[in-house]
């Protein structure tokens, strides 16, 4: 099978062509990306999502894409970049598989598309409020895909909705809030019962390959969080016992850490500095965020590493056997 990865340079593309790469005689890889590949620059050929032309011609010859690439930092600028990268890009992508016969494509959207608190939402829970440029253009290229196939009954279109993704290499929201437990600058604001859905990089591109392989007709919505859901009461516990190191558990009120994320607020005001911490972090350190995934388990996927396992796997790679020149993936 030739597979086109659009996007697929970064933390989550590099470990699933990692894991393709496994199965030569299977797969077939080729990587369609704005930047090089730390990892597997042979395979990688410079493009761009949003040239119509490029993709047209790039796109030649394969049987399934996947598509990756996205805006998805907080602090792009201008904010029309997400809709000409996660909007245009999906647009001109279904415009080039056609071109070229292609009629099988892997879709990385987020969780993001539901907003902030909403109640366990599943895959048919219609996002109304996204709250923010990143999960309003997801949300918009998914219906672009939906409306696609509703003309192309032929196609298989798969879309995955990933929560926060983590793993080995990775520098976003998890690796800091594991990075303040470890280093003893970690304050347990609230009860600590609040749950945060999260999912393993080693897992996610598990279930996209058992996309490829198995989820063939139709399409097809599917939320990833790996379960069961750990509350921060838990988490701290674990870092503790993986890295043999005494953690204080001590909990301080919703409204005290509210205060302190207001003054905060107020000083990056004055200084005009972006500062680690907020009152709409502590806000949404203090919430739960859970998404139902038993849409995915009904598809008989086995993930390969539970939660604490992948947490395990990341503690020890990062804080236990740090690897001083290992290439870092900011954000995904």
């Amino acid at each position: 099978m030739k597979i086109a990865l659009i996007g697929a340079s970064g933390f989550v593309g590099t470990r699933l062509i990692d894991l393709l790469k496994n199965e030569p005689a299977k797969y077939e890889l080729k990587n369609i990306d704005l930047l090089p590949s730390h990892f597997f620059n042979e395979i990688t050929t410079i493009g761009d999502v949003t040239d119509q032309e490029q993709m047209n011609q790039m796109l030649k010859g394969f049987d399934l894409v996947v598509l990756l690439a996205a805006q998805h930092r907080d602090d792009v600028s201008p904010t029309s970049l997400y809709y000409d990268v996660n909007v245009g890009g999906m647009e001109k992508t279904l415009k080039a598989m056609e071109v070229n016969g292609v009629k099988r494509l892997v879709f990385f959207s987020s969780v993001a598309v539901f907003g902030l608190n909403k109640p366990n939402p599943a895959e048919d829970y219609e996002p109304k409020e996204p709250f923010n440029h990143y999960g309003k253009s997801k949300w918009q290229a998914e219906q672009v895909a939906e409306k696609w196939f509703e003309t192309h009954k032929d196609w298989n279109i798969d879309i995955i909705r990933p929560t926060v993704i983590f793993g080995e290499r990775n520098r976003g929201n998890v690796y800091n809030l594991l990075k303040q437990i470890a280093g003893g600058k970690f304050l347990m604001v609230g009860k600590g019962d609040n749950c945060k859905s999260m999912a393993y990089v080693g897992n996610i591109v598990a279930f996209v390959k058992y996309m490829i392989d198995e989820v063939t007709e139709g399409y097809n919505v599917f939320n990833y969080i790996d379960k069961p859901d750990m509350t921060m009461n838990e988490l701290v516990p674990l870092v503790s016992k993986v890295l043999n190191k005494h953690i204080p558990s001590v909990h301080f009120p919703y409204w005290l850490g509210m205060c302190g994320g207001y003054c905060f607020d107020a000083l990056a005001f004055v200084t005009g500095k972006k500062l680690a911490i907020s009152s709409v972090r502590v806000k949404k350190f203090c919430a739960t965020t859970q998404f139902c995934a038993d849409k995915v388990l009904a598809t008989g996927f086995k993930a390969p590493y539970t939660l604490a396992e992948g947490l395990s796997r990341t503690l020890e790679f990062e804080f236990v056997h740090p690897r001083t020149d290992a290439i870092e993936f900011v954000s995904e």
